[in-house]
């Protein structure tokens, strides 16, 4: 099952497409899907942005230590959203290196690359794409 799902960022007038898959990660994708809309500050590292903690808790499902371009994964030890536009500070050559595993749950499918234009401490919004 494909979910699409919208992160919008208010303060830059963006808003940023995933879909959700639940093939790696199904019961991560159905226990964020569940607390939708979620309004939460993300922050960067990186080519990564993440959330601050998020009212979901889930462990280590299917967790992967290296990811792949424009992943969106939760990560376990932080109870936070990851989405990632590009290397991390602990990456070596082209490898994407999460901070620890974290559950792959989807991909950005939007085009433009924002990250560079996000500032520390951003509100973003977490929604369900309505059609």
């Amino acid at each position: 099952m494909v979910t699409q799902i919208i992160i919008e960022f208010p303060e830059i007038n963006e808003k940023v497409s995933v879909e959700l898959r639940e093939e790696s990660a199904p019961k991560t994708m159905r226990a964020i899907l569940e607390k939708l809309p979620i309004e939460v500050v993300i922050n960067r590292w990186g080519d990564e942005l993440y959330t601050e903690p998020m009212p979901v808790r889930v462990g280590e499902e299917n967790a992967k230590s290296l990811v792949n371009l424009m992943d969106v994964a939760y990560w376990p030890e932080g109870s936070a959203l990851c989405l990632f536009f590009g290397p991390t500070p602990i990456s070596k050559g082209n490898e994407i290196k999460p901070y620890s595993p974290v559950n792959v749950i989807g991909k950005i499918v939007s085009k433009e690359n924002i990250v560079k234009r996000v500032d520390e401490s951003t509100q973003i919004i977490i929604k369900k794409l309505s059609v």
